[in-house]
C-alpha cells in the first residue's frame, strides 16, 4: 500500500434546481398552447443512466463518432489548452469523454464536472478521482444554463481556464439560446478562455431518426421517464401506457424533435392542476439541432468566440470545435 494515493472529490457545490423550479417548469410547459417540458428535467438519476445506455445503442452514432475524434486529436486539443489548465465540463454525465482529455493534458490544475443530476455526478466524480489520483476533482451540481459560480479552491493555481461541452448538447438549444448560453460562458470562464464543443452535423434523415428512436426502445424509455418523474415528485397522474415516444425531423429548423404523443383523449393531473389532452396531441420534450461547420462558426462568432480549430471524422458526421473567447 505504500506510495499509493487515495484521491477523493472536493466537497460538492450544490446548486441543483429545487422541486419548486421543477414544478413551475412543468406547469408552465403543460399550460402552453403547444405543450412542452424543459429537457433539462429529463436527467434525474434514472434518466441519466438511461442516457448512458442510449449512448451505447448501435443507432446512436454521436457518442462513438465524437469519441473517435477525441481519441485521434486529444493531443492536439491538449496543445490548444496548454499546461496547468482549470478544466470545466458542462453536462459531465458519466465522465467518460473527459478522461481522454485528462490523460492528454499536461499537468491539469483541477477538473470541475458540472451536472444537473446530483447522484450521477457524485458517482462519476468519485470514479474520476480514483482514476486520476493526482488531479483535484471539484464537482458542481447545477443547471449550467442558469447563473452559478465556479469554486476557487485553496491551493489550486492555474494558467488558463477551458471548458469541455461534448455530446452535441449545444444542439438542445435553439440558435438564439445557444448564442445566449455561449455568451454566458464567456462571463463565467473569463476572457481568453477556450471552449471545446461537440457539434453534430447535418446528415440524412434516416440516420437521424434511427439515432433518436433506437430499436431497443431505450430513447423511448428515457423520454417517458420524464412523465414518471412528474408522477413521483409532483403528484402527477400520467399513465405512461397512454403516451408513446416519437422522433421527428424538422427540415426548416434542421433539428430532431422528441415528442410524447397522447394515444387517446385524456386528462392528466399534476398537483392541483388538470391538463386536457386530445388524441394525437404531443408534449415537445427536446430538440437536437444539427449544423454545418460554417453555420456553427457563425453562431460562435455571434456569441463572442473565435473558432481556432475544428476536427471531424472522415464521414463528416460529427465535429469538435475549439473556440477562444474574445
Amino acid at each position: 500500500m505504500s506510495g499509493s494515493i487515495e484521491n477523493r472529490p472536493e466537497e460538492l457545490r450544490d446548486f441543483e434546481p429545487s422541486l419548486g423550479e421543477f414544478r413551475d417548469g412543468v406547469i408552465e410547459g403543460l399550460s402552453a398552447p403547444a405543450k412542452t417540458l424543459p429537457c433539462k428535467f429529463l436527467y434525474d438519476d434514472r434518466g441519466s443512466h438511461l442516457f448512458d445506455e442510449i449512448c451505447e445503442q448501435p443507432e446512436y452514432y454521436p457518442t462513438r463518432t465524437e469519441t473517435g475524434i477525441l481519441k485521434r486529436h486529444a493531443r492536439d486539443i491538449a496543445r490548444t489548452l496548454g499546461p496547468e489548465v482549470r478544466l470545466v465540463e458542462f453536462g459531465s454525465g458519466a465522465g467518460i469523454k473527459i478522461r481522454l482529455l485528462l490523460r492528454a493534458l499536461e499537468s491539469p490544475a483541477v477538473c470541475l464536472p458540472v451536472d444537473i443530476s446530483r447522484e450521477h455526478l457524485l458517482a462519476a466524480s468519485a470514479a474520476l478521482a480514483r482514476d486520476f489520483p493526482h488531479i483535484r476533482i471539484a464537482p458542481v451540481c447545477a443547471d449550467y444554463t442558469a447563473h452559478f459560480e465556479l469554486p476557487e479552491l485553496p491551493g489550486v493555481t492555474y494558467r488558463s481556464t477551458a471548458a469541455f461541452f461534448p455530446g452535441s448538447t449545444i444542439g438542445n438549444f435553439t440558435r438564439a439560446e445557444a448564442v445566449e448560453f455561449l455568451d454566458g460562458t464567456r462571463e463565467l470562464l473569463g476572457s481568453g478562455a477556450t471552449m471545446i464543443v461537440g457539434v453534430d452535423l447535418i446528415k440524412n434523415e434516416d440516420t437521424l431518426r434511427a439515432a433518436y428512436d433506437d430499436a431497443a426502445g431505450v430513447t423511448a424509455a428515457f423520454n417517458l421517464n420524464l412523465l414518471r418523474r412528474i408522477n413521483r415528485d409532483l403528484g402527477g397522474s400520467f399513465d405512461l401506457s397512454r403516451f408513446r415516444h416519437e422522433a421527428r425531423w424538422n427540415t426548416e429548423l434542421s433539428r430532431i424533435e422528441m415528442h410524447l404523443v397522447s394515444l387517446r383523449e385524456q386528462d392528466v393531473v399534476v398537483g392541483r392542476r388538470s391538463f386536457p389532452f386530445r388524441a394525437g396531441e404531443t408534449i415537445h420534450t427536446e430538440n437536437s439541432h444539427k449544423y454545418s461547420l460554417e453555420g456553427f462558426r457563425d453562431l460562435a462568432a455571434e456569441a463572442g468566440y473565435e473558432t481556432i480549430d475544428v476536427w471531424t471524422d472522415e464521414s463528416r458526421l460529427f465535429s469538435v470545435h475549439a473556440l477562444r473567447a474574445q
